[in-house]
């Protein structure tokens, strides 16, 4: 039988039969194993699950909770459902399209924004460096190079550092993460919004080697769960259709949503976004979702184009055109043989053992980071202030390590570039010249990137230019990522895998009839192969990003090559980074030495139930002295004829019944009454605000004594596994399903009716193999 401690711990109190003959040797052989088998069931009672709760997000450490993906299907949800009309049913769907549609339009907007101020704000700190640099006043210029660089870095680094420290890096593991039901503080606020908008302005203009294509898909998600709040009682938006978003099953669909629309907004890619949050940043995906984010990627597409017709009237600014403007940048024609294939071949290679490499280099340089970066706000500005200085030397440093070149008779006054953004800068070169390196360093990335897909008939890159900007580059882009800024892998990736890829164009010039611009491309490919490890959505991102379609085969077999390389080594980058930051992602896949264990196997206590009428008091002091999210409800004798699991009841929802106060003095069914006083909504999880604590509330002695029926507010149908199950096959169903909790039953009846939850930390490889080290393929 079973006894209730004060503390509301299920203990087990066993009975020994009398009367047994001692010296039966048969009686002793079977009982043995049945004691053993006891004493093993009490040993995981008591075991716990020390795994962190903690994880860092964006560049400081935040306590992280999962989402409750799963519908909970009580009496409340039930009585909710049925009494809806088709009307209102209708709005729901209506509403769902609508926020698509504000998703789509505000990041698109956002997206606008953000390249215009970029454009301009560095388009006017280059033109004034320039100047000085045409008036032979070097020093000056680089001075005010370095100063305006300093100024805008330290204005990034302390929005980050003091406001929002959440929206350091690119956000996309983040992002990730949250799809994959890991909620942790701030993550999606809408200060960490605010302070990726405008720290990543400030990041890209000063020069860093970063780019804003990460930082926009954080930034879409933001938006989408800005808008998806379900309403907010502090600003009076109490819309009744917007209850229905108050979910993370809803409010995941949005976010999924707005990171699609953020690469669409990035890249101008539309179906790019769709496929990238696909293959991946959603961990679930179904035909509906497809169609929803299609149209949000459509709408972002669509609000681009409008202002790109703006922009080409020179209603921007200055500088207005950049980084929106990246079609037809090659118009060569990819006509190649069987020894361009080799070629292609070789690149992917390459490609993929240097992204392995990048992966290896930036973990490192990330933990480094985490060390100072946890010292506080102070260290974290400091180290963007050395990173600065180190990018400002080496962006007006290198350049003057190139000759000067002629400019092409048939370019006119396009050659050099003087008063505004091109692709021929004079830097310290005589009239009638340029200087290649310095079009490649004292430029915004975009431009960077403009220069490296172009054709080679239109511009030629000496050899020593091509590998000095690469290997620059290359490390520039490992030791910038990490620091206190928003800041994206994208473009440093793409930007090395260019030069590099152009590199080897030149190389085999010779004997090949594609262009050194398509090799560029190619190059760009195959590090986002071997650094990301995407596949289709790099593929349709590249094609849609260059308007060339004709590259199709080749960049699909150089993504193919790069990723399996580079697969042989290490993990993607962002797949590295939410195991560095200690998320507890769960793969679609079980390890294999999960196959070894059954569900009962990790299983950890001591596990705490309610009865389906409980004491206030046992309430209380159980929500004090644990921070579990979820509690079995167990009916036992007299509402059952033998203790029977009745369900599962969350932690937020039995709040809400101490706050209202909704006891009795007698321990009766009182769930009549709970249903006449509450609605489903009345237990909908809340927006940006905390929610209702345990410490907020003031229960009485007297009613500390009161009873509470647990009945309408239950679960009563949560997913449950047999404690024989494999631990492997028990994992993939926690994934595939979004779980939270997972409870385990046991297998044989007499016992009580539940063994244990299994939640996300149960299933992370330091708990399982810290139980059983043996099991671990790296010893």
């Amino acid at each position: 039988m079973e006894e209730r401690d004060p503390e509301g711990m299920v203990m087990k109190i066993e009975e020994e039969e009398e009367g047994r003959d001692d010296d039966d040797d048969s009686d002793m052989d079977m009982r043995e194993p049945l004691l053993q088998l006891e004493r093993e069931r009490e040993k995981k009672k008591r075991r716990n699950n020390n795994t962190s709760q903690l994880a860092i997000v964006g560049a400081n450490v935040c306590p992280i909770e999962s989402l409750d993906y799963e519908m909970i299907e009580n009496d409340l949800f039930k009585q909710d459902w049925r009494s809806k009309t088709k009307h209102e049913i209708a709005q729901y769907v209506f509403l769902k399209w609508t926020l698509a549609l504000l998703i789509g339009l505000s990041t698109g907007l956002v997206a606008f924004f953000n390249n215009i101020a970029v454009e301009n704000i560095a388009g006017f700190k280059l033109l004034f460096t320039s100047n000085l640099m045409l008036s032979h006043r070097y020093h000056h210029a680089f001075a005010a190079y370095v100063a305006s660089n300093m100024l805008l870095s330290v204005a990034a680094a302390s929005l980050c550092a003091c406001l929002a420290p959440a929206a350091a890096g690119s956000g996309i593991p983040e992002v990730k993460a949250y799809l994959n039901g890991v909620d942790a503080q701030a993550i999606l606020a809408p200060s960490t919004l605010l302070v990726k908008i405008f720290g990543s302005i400030f990041g890209v203009a000063a020069g860093f080697v970063v780019g804003k294509e990460g930082p926009m898909v954080h930034t879409g998600a933001c938006i989408a769960n800005f808008l998806g709040q379900g309403g907010s009682k502090k600003y009076r938006l109490t819309w009744k259709w917007l209850r229905h978003f108050k979910n993370d099953r809803d409010r995941r669909d949005l976010v999924t949503c707005g990171a699609a629309a953020g690469v669409a907004g990035a890249f101008r890619a539309p179906v790019g976004g769709v496929l990238f949050a696909l293959e991946e940043a959603a961990s679930w995906w179904r035909s509906a979702l497809l169609w929803r984010t299609f149209f949000t990627t459509a709408v972002v597409a669509v609000v681009l184009r409008v202002f790109i017709q703006l922009c080409r009237d020179g209603k921007c600014g200055l500088f207005g055109e950049g980084g929106l403007i990246m079609f037809d940048v090659n118009s060569a024609l990819p006509a190649y043989t069987t020894p361009d294939l080799l070629v292609v071949i070789f690149l992917g290679v390459i490609g993929g053992l240097l992204g392995s490499l990048y992966n290896y280099l930036v973990d490192k340089v990330l933990r480094t980071y985490s060390i100072i970066n946890e010292r506080g706000p102070i260290f974290k500005v400091l180290l963007v202030m050395i990173i600065s200085f180190l990018t400002s030397c080496c962006s007006f440093g290198l350049p003057w390590l190139s000759k000067c070149v002629p400019c092409p008779p048939h370019l006119g006054d396009q050659c050099p570039t003087v008063g505004r953004s091109g692709h021929y800068k004079n830097f310290q070169c005589p009239p009638k010249h340029y200087n290649d390196l310095a079009s490649l360093f004292f430029t915004t990335n975009d431009d960077a990137i403009r220069n490296l897909f172009i054709a080679g008939s239109d511009k030629r890159f000496q050899f020593a230019t091509l590998l000095i900007f690469f290997v620059a580059i290359y490390f520039l882009g490992i030791i910038t990522y990490g620091i206190a800024i928003p800041s994206g892998l994208f473009i440093p990736v793409i930007l090395a895998g260019a030069s590099y890829g152009r590199l080897v164009g030149s190389l085999v010039d010779s004997f090949t009839s594609l262009d050194v611009g398509l090799f560029a491309l190619l190059g760009a490919a195959s590090f986002l192969g071997g650094t990301m490890r995407m596949t289709v959505s790099l593929c349709v991102i590249l094609l849609e990003l260059t308007n060339n379609l004709l590259m199709l085969p080749l960049v699909m077999l150089v993504l193919l090559i790069s990723k399996s390389v580079a697969d042989c080594f290490n993990k993607g980058v962002y797949d590295q980074i939410v195991e560095m930051k200690g998320l507890p992602y769960m793969e679609a896949h079980a390890e294999p030495y999960m196959r070894q264990l059954i569900a009962s196997d990790v299983v950890s206590g001591p596990l705490f139930t309610f009865s389906g009428i409980e004491k206030v008091g046992n309430i209380v002091h159980t929500l004090k002295v644990t921070r579990h999210h979820g509690f079995p409800v167990i009916d036992e004798p007299p509402l059952s004829d033998a203790p029977e699991l009745c369900g599962l009841v969350l932690r937020s929802h039995l709040l809400v019944l101490l706050k209202y106060r909704t006891f009795s003095k007698q321990r009766g069914m009182t769930g009549s009454s709970i249903m006449r006083k509450f609605k489903a909504h009345d237990f909908a999880k809340p927006g940006s605000g905390k929610g209702i604590k345990l410490e907020d509330l003031d229960i009485s002695e007297d009613e500390m004594e009161m009873y509470v029926d647990l009945h309408p507010i239950t679960n009563s149908s949560p997913y449950t596994v047999l404690e024989t199950m494999s631990l492997a096959k028990a994992a993939v169903l926690f994934r595939e399903l979004g779980l939270r909790h997972l409870l385990v039953v046991p297998k044989t009846p007499g016992r009580p009716p539940i063994v244990g939850i299994l939640t996300r930390h149960d299933f992370m490889p330091e708990h399982v193999l810290g139980l059983y080290p043996h099991l671990d393929p790296h010893k």
